[in-house]
């Protein structure tokens, strides 16, 4: 039995990839909101400010659209490549939230770093399936025992 494959069709790329970008950071300002109505952070924390999870979210996003469109080509399973280090950035990306939960600059704690590792996994998540599931078409699976 043939297990499934799938193909990303480089074209969607082109539009899905500003989809991903435009709709994580969606995600993110709302997960920012809700952090902000909760958590009322010092004012001089600034990652939890307008701007920065902005900035960030569209570059990183769009480093992901790229590492996607790159890995689309060269891997033999595109998509669990992708998957599998979308994830290993996910979980580096949380090592800069953790030193601010420890070290409290700025007057950030815990529940300002747990903040910005929920924004940090609405981008993840976001991304991930809009580029997945836009641009893969599954493959009929080829039988050579014939």
């Amino acid at each position: 039995m043939a297990s499934e494959a799938y193909n990303v069709i480089p074209s969607r790329i082109l539009w899905a990839g500003p989809l991903a970008i435009l709709a994580s950071v969606a995600a993110v300002l709302c997960v920012r909101v809700a952090a902000v109505a909760i958590l009322h952070p010092a004012e001089r924390f600034q990652p939890l400010h307008w701007a920065p999870p902005i900035i960030d979210t569209v570059i990183l996003v769009s480093g992901a659209v790229l590492v996607f469109g790159f890995v689309s080509t060269l891997a033999a399973n595109p998509i669990r490549t992708f998957r599998t280090i979308a994830a290993s950035v996910l979980l580096l990306s949380f090592i800069p939230d953790v030193l601010i939960a420890i070290n409290r600059p700025l007057g950030g704690g815990w529940p300002e770093a747990l903040a910005l590792m929920a924004m940090h996994l609405a981008a993840w998540s976001v991304t991930v399936t809009i580029l997945i599931r836009l641009t893969a078409v599954k493959t009929e699976p080829s039988d050579t025992s014939s």
